[in-house]
């Protein structure tokens, strides 16, 4: 499965990458010459006003492919919650590209020495480990101030079981750009993740700006593996885990090194929703992926768009 998403991905960036280079060939190129004499159903377009008579109609631009290439180096690495490595740089690469509404992403995450947490089991401990992959397919639609998007995740892990979701988003283009995602897990985690978002931007020096937002996540478990812990059983045989999840609040800078290039560090403040969220059970988690805790997350990202 892992090989087919891959390539899938790969077919997707070539041809799009494919486009924009022909597009770039085709404005660089003159126009060819019109026949001499028009063929028997051809018609000769005449010249729209203000036109000299014998200048060709300027063909409408076409929309570029454009993309971004990031890396982000972090304290440690969090999840709708979850924390997935510490006390170890972090560095998490990633590839985008973007054509008429579509996006295609690339997206990992290397723990530069795995450590063990309540949410995590490290594959390689000790050591350093490129431990996730994420590939991601998503189309949005633009109404008004209204932008609807629609994907696709594949989740390639090292530490647990590879995994797919859909996922559906709706954000309004106002003062705190209200976002509401909602994810779909079909594979080995089945279940429902709600995220509610939002986020502005402050313009303090020239161009640099600052960045403030805020998030909260809702939990729906449905398959087998979100049997919570319970008490009486000793093990993980209660009612599936169903609850506010995790919350967080961030603040950052932008901070442009020329037109295409920008520096963004940043500090995040991570924090369960519920006592549900954070519960434990004679030391055990209640949540069967492992209580969340309160922890600070720091790093910096540098992209370059293109």
């Amino acid at each position: 499965m892992k090989a087919v998403v891959v390539v899938l991905l790969t077919v997707f960036l070539t041809i799009v990458c494919a486009t924009g280079v022909l597009q770039a060939q085709e404005a660089k190129e003159p126009p060819k010459a019109a026949a001499t004499e028009p063929g028997p159903t051809t018609t000769v377009p005449t010249a729209p006003s203000g036109e000299q008579k014998g200048e060709a109609a300027k063909p409408p631009a076409e929309e570029p492919v454009t993309g971004t290439a990031s890396v982000s180096f972090l304290n440690q690495y969090m999840f709708r919650g979850y924390q997935l490595g510490k006390d170890s740089l972090i560095i998490q690469p990633s590839l985008s590209a973007f054509y008429k509404g579509f996006t295609a992403n690339f997206w990992g995450n290397i723990d530069g020495h795995e450590k063990a947490t309540q949410n995590f089991i490290p594959d390689d401990p000790g050591h350093q480990s490129f431990n996730e992959t994420d590939l991601t397919l998503s189309y949005t639609y633009a109404i008004g101030k209204w932008s609807l998007t629609g994907g696709y995740i594949y989740y390639g892990l090292r530490y647990a079981n590879e995994t797919q979701e859909f996922f559906g988003s709706i954000s309004y283009d106002w003062f705190l750009k209200p976002t509401l995602s909602i994810y779909r897990d079909f594979a080995a985690y089945p279940g429902w993740y709600l995220n509610l978002s939002i986020g502005h931007s402050f313009k303090i020096y020239q161009e640099v700006t600052l960045d403030l937002g805020a998030s909260a996540g809702y939990e729906i478990g449905t398959g087998n593996y979100w049997d919570t812990f319970q008490q009486s059983t000793g093990a993980y045989t209660g009612s599936k885990y169903s609850a506010f999840h995790d919350g967080m609040v961030k603040a950052g800078l932008t901070i442009p090194v020329n037109k295409k290039v920008t520096i963004q560090p940043m500090v995040a403040y991570w924090f369960p929703l519920s006592n549900d969220a954070e519960r434990r059970i004679n030391g055990n988690s209640y949540n069967p992926n492992g209580y969340l805790k309160y922890l600070w997350q720091g790093g910096v990202t540098a992209a370059y768009n293109f």
